[in-house]
């Protein structure tokens, strides 16, 4: 058993194989051919794909660039992702992902017998608790947007109001940001009670490409028509006045050039708004407009019209990521326990 053991080692040491990789590939090498290989998966968006070649150099490459694969071991990988973890939960988490696909890949080429990502410790979970707004951050958030930059004596143009706009068909949508933003003339319906959106796509920015909407929302389900309320009617109106005149496929939002806005800016303002509403550092984005909705939802309803409203697939997703649960006493535990109340005769006893 030991002699096999040795001629194993010796063969997983050998780069004699006449594959493309080898245990002796360099990781830089394993790298740039496991993303070719991914380049070519219809499975996998662009962003994704973008997402991990962006990642791999930046969170990968300045520790495992000089190593070959065959020194890549668990314990090496293992010390790496929690040095990582200390960082960051989230790019621990990434880490761990890009390097157990690439040992994969590894692996279907014979390169290696075992993934030594599998050998490493499980990565703690510490998703923090959904957090809804409430109808005070709300109104100031509202405030703000409508109040942002239109001070006097302020340099640079007025702002054109659309991120106030954007704000209240998020609320009233249950959109993400980029779902928001891709909205055209031909995906609402304002001749029907109450009127709706349909979600069909989504602004997003790719390498070499720029700014562009695209045909497809984030998945399948997210694909999805929705009734919207008044509020975020009347928005939806006066955004259709200005392009009355327009293709049937124009955007609702759009820059000064008719382009989509970009998440990133309108992310930015947000930010801004933020601050003169007094709310940043409270954790604020614009997905958070998203658990508002399916909390109030949930509430009102139940979690399954929620996450229809969503557009997830089922509601586990909802429920963990998206609801926050109110605690409150159940006023009925204290009717129970009055059976446990002391005796009158014991009462008058002491």
């Amino acid at each position: 058993m030991a002699a096999l053991r040795v001629k194993l080692a010796e063969r997983d040491r050998s780069s004699d194989t006449g594959q493309a990789v080898t245990a002796d590939t360099s990781f830089p090498t394993l790298a740039a051919l496991w993303l070719e290989e991914i380049e070519q998966d219809p499975r996998l968006s662009d962003g994704t794909k973008e997402l991990y070649a962006t990642e791999t150099r930046t969170l990968l490459m300045p520790t495992w660039e000089h190593f070959m694969l065959r020194e890549m071991t668990t314990g090496r990988i293992d010390r790496f992702l929690k040095a990582q973890r200390l960082k960051s939960d989230s790019k621990a988490r990434l880490s761990r992902v890009l390097l157990n696909l690439m040992m994969k890949f590894a692996m279907r080429h014979d390169a290696i017998r075992h993934n030594p990502v599998a050998g490493c410790s499980p990565l703690p979970k510490s998703a923090p608790a959904p957090k809804a707004l409430t109808m005070d951050e709300i109104t100031r958030i509202r405030k703000a947007a409508r109040e942002w930059r239109t001070a006097e004596g302020l340099p640079g143009p007025k702002p054109d109001g659309q991120l106030r706009e954007i704000i209240e068909v998020m609320l009233g949508s249950s959109a993400r940001i980029g779902e928001a933003l891709a909205l055209r003339k031909c995906d609402v319906d304002m001749t029907v009670s109450p009127p709706t959106v349909h979600i069909r796509g989504t602004v997003v920015v790719r390498k070499g490409k720029g700014v562009l909407r695209q045909s497809w929302p984030k998945s399948h389900k997210s694909d999805r028509i929705v009734a919207i309320p008044q509020f975020a009617a009347e928005v939806v109106r006066h955004r259709l006045a200005l392009v009355d005149d327009r293709d049937p496929e124009h955007l609702l939002f759009f820059t000064k050039r008719g382009t989509p806005v970009t998440p990133y800016n309108a992310r930015r303002i947000f930010r801004q708004v933020l601050d003169d509403a007094g709310l940043a550092g409270r954790g604020i984005k614009p997905h958070s407009f998203r658990k508002t909705v399916a909390t109030l939802i949930s509430e009102e309803a139940d979690d399954e019209m929620a996450a229809e409203m969503l557009g997830h697939s089922g509601t586990a997703v909802t429920r963990k990521h998206y609801i926050e649960r109110k605690q409150a006493a159940n006023p009925e535990t204290a009717k129970i326990l009055e059976m446990l109340a002391p005796s009158s005769d014991h009462q008058s006893e002491s």
